[in-house]
């Protein structure tokens, strides 16, 4: 997967979170299937831009950019801002 690739993927994550966040304001909230798909996309998110920040870090210091990979959900989730 390269860059562009990632961005896609980020890019229709966001137009589906976007989606269910809209949802959820016109419906007074989100059923359990709608929150549990919210929560799920939140942490593709994160582990997409995670990625792309990592094969840029790659190629930043002449690494390959395609060792890097999709690092676990928990990983991901317990960085701090």
């Amino acid at each position: 997967m390269d860059d562009e690739q990632i961005i896609d993927d980020i890019g229709g994550l966001v137009e589906e979170e976007r989606a269910l966040r809209d949802a959820s304001l016109r419906q007074g909230g989100l059923d359990a299937a709608q929150q549990a798909r919210l929560t799920e996309l939140e942490i593709r998110l994160d582990q997409c831009w995670d990625l792309l920040r990592r094969r840029r870090a790659a190629s930043e210091f002449g690494a390959d950019p395609d060792t890097a990979q999709v690092q676990p959900a928990d990983e991901v989730e317990g960085y701090e801002s």
